[in-house]
């Protein structure tokens, strides 16, 4: 049983964009995807089949104030318009609907993963979770703490799924994987480097202390993490798609030169992918 980790980066998301275009492109599936903030976005579309769609997410849309904006900030509290994104855009007659119909009826097993703000846990949505034109679980998903305020789906909050499970590789185990492919949007020493805006976060999390001592202690989760995937990778248990530059793309980098090399770098390297299957 083969399964693909999507650990997700906002902008830099389309770096797996140009990923799972390559698999599309040569017909290559696994059985199971687990996706974390943007990862759960782009997966989902990859088991809809719908090529080159999520390029347009990155490359096309961020410039409208709709999409991140401190105008976004100042009337919602949220920076970016995750409404605007997975229910405007990606609804049934949006301008890049979410063919969602072909998505649940894909044989491939889907994970959203997402974070309690009551108590920090990791909660991994199934597919099944959502409903036509209703994406709460992908806004959840990629709800960036600080950045933008909870998503509420069903009777809980949540934020992004990589608060509580940053490289949910032990649940792709857990479900049954013998080999995982990790799709990273950034060189993984990246990932165990101490985030820069703790004073930031403080401010902004002060109601979810769960969620905020998360934040803090997560590169030394990082680096526990990548401990064991390289490990894992010498027994040929995991194989690591991750870029070697990132072009100048950050998290929330909109530059269309630098987002489309990442795409282009993605789409490149995901030929590894077809000698480890």
């Amino acid at each position: 049983m083969v399964g693909i980790v999507d650990v997700g980066g906002g902008m830099r998301g389309v770096y797996s964009s140009g990923v799972y275009d390559y698999l599309m492109d040569k017909n290559i599936s696994v059985d199971l995807c687990i996706g974390v903030s943007a990862g759960s976005a782009n997966l989902i579309t990859y088991l809809a089949g719908q090529k080159r769609r999520t390029l347009g997410f990155y490359r096309d849309y961020p410039q409208r104030k709709e999409y991140m904006s401190f105008r976004n900030l100042l009337r919602s509290g949220s920076y970016i318009g995750l409404d605007y994104i997975y229910s405007d855009l990606s609804n049934s007659g949006g301008e890049n609907p979410l063919d969602f119909a072909s998505a649940l009826k894909n044989s491939m097993k889907y994970l959203a993963v997402a974070t309690r703000v009551s108590d920090g846990a990791a909660e991994y949505f199934p597919k099944e979770a959502m409903k036509q034109d209703d994406y709460s679980v992908l806004k959840a998903s990629c709800c960036m703490p600080g950045v933008c305020k909870p998503v509420r789906v069903g009777e809980g909050l949540y934020v992004d799924g990589g608060v509580a499970d940053p490289v949910p590789v032990e649940k792709a185990f857990e479900m049954g994987c013998d080999k995982v492919i990790i799709v990273l949007t950034k060189p993984r020493e990246d990932y165990c480097k101490p985030l820069l805006a703790t004073k930031v976060l403080s401010a902004r999390l002060r109601k979810y202390p769960e969620v905020l001592s998360l934040m803090k202690s997560l590169h030394t989760r990082c680096n526990d993490i990548f401990e064991k995937v390289s490990e894992w990778e010498k027994e040929g248990r995991v194989l690591v798609i991750e870029p070697k530059e990132l072009h100048g793309m950050t998290t929330l980098n909109t530059d269309s030169e630098a987002i489309c090399k990442l795409y282009e770098q993605g789409y490149k390297d995901a030929k590894a992918i077809e000698n480890y299957i």
